[in-house]
């Protein structure tokens, strides 16, 4: 009963500790334990005592794994490692380009190449299919996302 018990509890802790040790040894070992724990349970106390090991391995697995994620992001060592906000941005935004003409430089079905003002851009149509050589306009910009209507 002291083996199974201490595997049991070994296993949790080092599943456990998994969330701050790198390379994953600490789980696949702690999940070896828990593993060891009812194979163990089984041999000693038949397939009766190795069944009820078996859900109260599973029950403490579960139950760990939802303790861990309801109060380990908010605690000082989660803190640590879930990032609070973002850093920097893309810089693909160009807000500058709606309203200026240019010309489809490859069929827009909806998305293809523009020219804009010697520039070549990635767009997209509002939705009607633009063949090469029509002169089009930009419209909007949403982010990366270059929108075009033909003139």
């Amino acid at each position: 009963m002291t083996a199974v018990t201490t595997l049991l509890v070994v296993g949790i802790l080092l599943m456990l500790l998994e969330t701050v040790l790198p390379g994953m040894v600490a789980g696949l070992v702690g999940f070896g334990c828990m593993v060891a724990a009812v194979v163990v349970a089984y041999q000693e106390f038949g397939n009766t005592g190795g069944t009820v090991t078996l859900f109260i391995a599973l029950g403490l697995m579960i139950t760990a794994a939802i303790l861990w994620l309801r109060f380990f992001p908010h605690s000082r060592l989660g803190r640590i490692f879930v990032a609070k906000e973002a850093i920097g941005t893309l810089g693909v935004e160009q807000p500058d380009l709606v309203g200026r003409q240019g010309t489809a430089l490859t069929t827009l079905r909806p998305s293809g190449s523009a020219e804009v003002e010697g520039r070549r851009l990635d767009v997209v149509t509002e939705g009607a299919m633009i063949e090469a050589g029509t002169e089009i306009r930009i419209v909007a910009v949403e982010g990366a996302r270059v929108v075009v209507r033909a003139t």
